[in-house]
Order: structure tokens, then sequence, then C-alpha cells
């Protein structure tokens, strides 16, 4: 794998991790908003899915 790719994966992961620590806050706060955030949380599963299998080729 190259060092671009390395980088690339570094920084998702990075940014994935930011959002999940947002989003238990939010919940944390506004536990109402516990629906819409699950299904944020799906489609960022879906996309962290979908960048693995491009890495991966």
């Amino acid at each position: 794998m190259s060092t671009l790719a390395l980088l690339v994966l570094l920084l998702l992961v990075a940014v994935v991790v930011l959002l999940a620590a947002g989003a238990a806050y939010v919940v944390h706060r506004h536990p109402s908003w516990a629906q819409p955030l699950g299904a944020a949380f799906g489609a960022v599963t879906v996309m962290g899915t979908l960048v693995g299998v491009i890495l991966a080729r």
C-alpha cells in the first residue's frame, strides 16, 4: 500500500473518530436526537466500508 493511501486512511479514521465523539456528545446533551444520529452513523458506516473496499483493491 502506498504512503498516500495510508495517509488518506489515517485521515479518514481521524474524521470518523471525531464524528463519533461529536455525535456521542450531542446524544448525551439532547437524547431526542438519537434516532437521526443513528441514521447518520449508518451512513458513515456504509461510506467507511466502501472506502475500505476501494483501498483493499
